[in-house]
């Protein structure tokens, strides 16, 4: 059910052992918001109660079992973003909400769904604001973007002048959520939202390389020799002890630290170049 103030009133959410299949969703009626694959777990997302639904899909599915089920707000779930989030010159905008632009801002329409990547999050803002720091000074025309989510960043990339940018997410709830902001955005010929692995993606052309994305993925990544060989990078999601780590990773295989950004000495954002 639409609400003014946010894609769905409520959310039922149920937590499930084992991975149900996108084959899987044609059962689910017109109710299931997506699902969420998390390692051999699936969360699967619907807009009102639908237990029923989820019987069925564990007599069909005996490999599958229901671990746990909850019930939120909308709101409890995607937190504060009911109002236009201003980072830059950009204005980030939830598709419920009207709003102008003032001179020189540039608008973002953003239906989050129930994927996370709307702003807010210091981590989020500090990549936004990397890319346009970046994108003042050099120009970049293709961009792989690891671990998009919402493809807030994908976006904001394409309407700073990024001629390509590849979006990709392991988890199918983000992909279809990306697309959609792609498609509300018109911004399909430019931006592209692949499902997949980041370490699959790592050898993909570009020039430069966004990456707000778990530790554990990241530490992976910067030890493949095909993801090393891009002139930027802006890396993010991490911890002052992850962040150490990384730059020490970086060092080893002869990038430079360009800039950093942080919030409260807690979350880090890294700007990175090859050495020449």
């Amino acid at each position: 059910m639409i609400s003014t103030g946010g894609s769905y009133q409520d959310l039922y959410i149920y937590l499930i052992e084992g991975v149900v299949a996108a084959e899987d969703e044609a059962a689910f009626g017109e109710q299931f918001v997506g699902r969420w694959i998390e390692g051999e777990s699936s969360f699967l997302f619907f807009s009102n109660p639908s237990r029923d639904k989820v019987d069925v899909l564990l007599r069909n599915r005996p490999d599958l079992s229901l671990l746990q089920e909850h019930h939120f707000s909308y709101d409890e779930w995607q937190g504060s973003f009911v109002a236009p989030v201003k980072i830059e010159n950009f204005l980030i905008v939830p598709p419920w909400v009207d709003s102008e632009t003032d001179d020189g801002q540039i608008k973002i329409v953003l239906d989050p769904g129930v994927v996370f990547g709307t702003g807010l999050h210091p981590t989020t803002r500090d990549c936004l604001q990397a890319l346009v720091y970046l994108m003042s000074l050099e120009r970049v025309e293709k961009i792989l973007d690891l671990g998009t989510g919402t493809g807030i960043l994908a976006l904001v990339a394409a309407r700073l002048g990024a001629q390509k940018v590849v979006a990709v997410d392991l988890n199918p709830l983000c992909v279809k959520t990306a697309r959609r902001n792609v498609s509300l955005n018109h911004l399909e010929e430019t931006v592209e939202v692949l499902e997949g692995k980041a370490e699959d993606l790592a050898g993909s052309l570009a020039d430069l390389v966004v990456a707000n994305i778990h530790y554990d993925v990241l530490a992976r990544l910067v030890d493949q020799p095909e993801f090393l060989g891009k002139p930027w990078y802006i890396l993010s999601g991490l911890l002052r002890s992850q962040a150490r780590d990384i730059k020490a990773r970086l060092a080893a295989h002869c990038l430079k630290l360009e800039r950093e950004w942080d919030h409260e000495a807690t979350w880090f954002t890294m700007l990175v170049r090859r050495s020449a």
